[in-house]
């Protein structure tokens, strides 16, 4: 358990120095997945964990096998479509 501290601790310490991720990420113009380092696309991922946020606790609150199921396919289809390059 002290060893796992330990790690857990000096990693934090040394990801401090490190640059964050969205800094090191520099977008090739050839690349095909562009649009996931835009401002716009990250907005949308905002949105859509939002999204799956609020369909859970709605499956938590009411944990009936129809409801999740078909609450868990519509959420599925709203992702999909916020997500979508086209918009």
């Amino acid at each position: 358990m002290l060893w796992m501290l330990l790690r857990f601790y000096c990693t934090l310490l040394v990801r401090s120095f490190l640059p964050q991720e969205n800094e090191i990420a520099l977008p090739d113009e050839n690349d095909s997945h562009l649009r996931r380092y835009t401002r716009a696309y990250r907005i949308k991922r905002t949105w859509v964990k939002n999204l799956w946020i609020c369909a859970s606790l709605l499956m938590i609150c009411f944990p009936l096998l129809p409801f999740v199921l078909g609450l868990g396919l519509f959420t599925s289809f709203l992702s999909f479509a916020i997500l979508d390059e086209t918009a």
